[in-house]
């Protein structure tokens, strides 16, 4: 496993520009363009209570308002638009639903379980 050591981070519209120690040149900076970086959970910064980074949400039970099993938390994508969350149910269709307070409304980390607001009704499907 190849591993980057940041030297310097700035900002710069709406994302952030690292420098890192062994990568002189744009051309040597370029060729990682695609790579995936990940940070060890212990280098983390700590975070409160009422807070959570998204792979604490993985595998999660989501449930609905009422509590009943809507299916789990699989992996939260960005596609550029803003968070989505995918759940799996036990039957059917995996739901990829935005990340938003409106559609989640708690999380509850202590409890397992993340609290989602399904739509009555998904435009297109048959009741």
């Amino acid at each position: 496993m190849r591993q980057f050591e940041v030297t310097h981070v700035r900002e710069a519209k709406g994302h952030l520009v690292a420098t890192l120690k062994g990568i002189a040149t744009r051309e040597e900076a370029e060729r990682l363009n695609g790579v995936e970086l990940y940070v060890a959970r212990e280098k983390l910064p700590d975070i409160s209570e009422d807070e959570y980074y998204h792979a604490d949400l993985i595998g999660l039970a989501a449930v609905n308002a009422a509590g009943e099993p809507a299916g789990r938390l699989s992996p939260i994508h960005n596609f550029g638009a803003g968070d989505i969350i995918e759940v799996a149910p036990p039957n059917g269709a995996t739901m990829l639903l935005p990340f938003t307070h409106a559609v989640v409304p708690r999380v509850d980390l202590r409890g397992g379980r993340v609290v989602i607001e399904l739509p009555d009704e998904i435009e297109g499907e048959d009741p």
